[in-house]
């Protein structure tokens, strides 16, 4: 009865066109479920998102999930997960994703989920890192992992959305450090991100997990810009 009347005055509605959930539906209606702008990126060795990274760092494998446009709606439902604590969204994501990626995990099998850090400072101010509810349903979906202890984060940077596609890139090198122990050796870790753009946070992260010996890394975003 409580949850009834709640559901009543206090309806939820969905974060992709905020229209009303109906009884079956959770996060996305069944609408904005269909018209999500799928990559299917993951079904492709030589895809757009692995190309970034060609001749810059050793990546195994790279996808995306979604296509990112400007006013789009994804665009929205990234901004809602990382500015406005919207969190369901990338659980929903990740466990939407990690039954695709299913088709690669067998051949490519990952040891360890590494979320994209923020700086403490950064954490502190959001209160919540957005990659890290997508990630640890992708961890959950694979049966491995999750770990956000052995990538960090050393440098304390303004949000990469405001700044323009070259700020992006520039200064980004040496931003990140890892702690790891003799366990984390010959691993092969799936780093996750929310928005891929020049791929320049994710080649550096992925040059500092490349410090622990044996490492291999391999990627995918909730998004790509498209």
């Amino acid at each position: 009865m409580i949850n009834y009347l709640i559901n009543l005055f206090f309806p939820k509605v969905c974060d992709g066109c905020r229209g009303i959930l109906l009884q079956n539906e959770n996060v996305f209606c069944t609408i904005c479920r269909h018209e999500m702008p799928l990559t299917q990126y993951h079904l492709d060795a030589k895809n757009e998102a692995i190309k970034k990274f060609y001749g810059k760092v050793d990546i195994q494998f790279a996808s995306a999930f979604l296509y990112f446009n400007k006013k789009g709606m994804v665009q929205e439902l990234i901004h809602n997960l990382k500015y406005k604590g919207h969190e369901e969204i990338g659980t929903a994501l990740g466990i939407w994703y990690a039954e695709d990626l299913k088709e690669v995990s067998f051949k490519i099998p990952f040891d360890a989920v590494i979320p994209v850090p923020l700086h403490k400072r950064k954490f502190k101010e959001r209160g919540y890192n957005q990659i890290t509810t997508f990630g640890k349903a992708i961890a959950e979906g694979f049966s491995i992992s999750f770990n956000e202890k052995i990538l960090l984060r050393k440098v304390y940077s303004k949000t990469q959305s405001k700044k323009n596609l070259l700020g992006r890139s520039e200064n980004i090198e040496n931003i990140f450090d890892v702690e790891f122990t003799e366990a984390d050796h010959n691993k092969h870790f799936l780093l996750v991100d929310d928005v891929l753009t020049t791929g320049a946070t994710i080649e550096a992260c992925s040059r500092a997990l490349l410090k622990i010996p044996g490492a291999k890394i391999s990627t995918i975003c909730i998004a790509m810009a498209h």
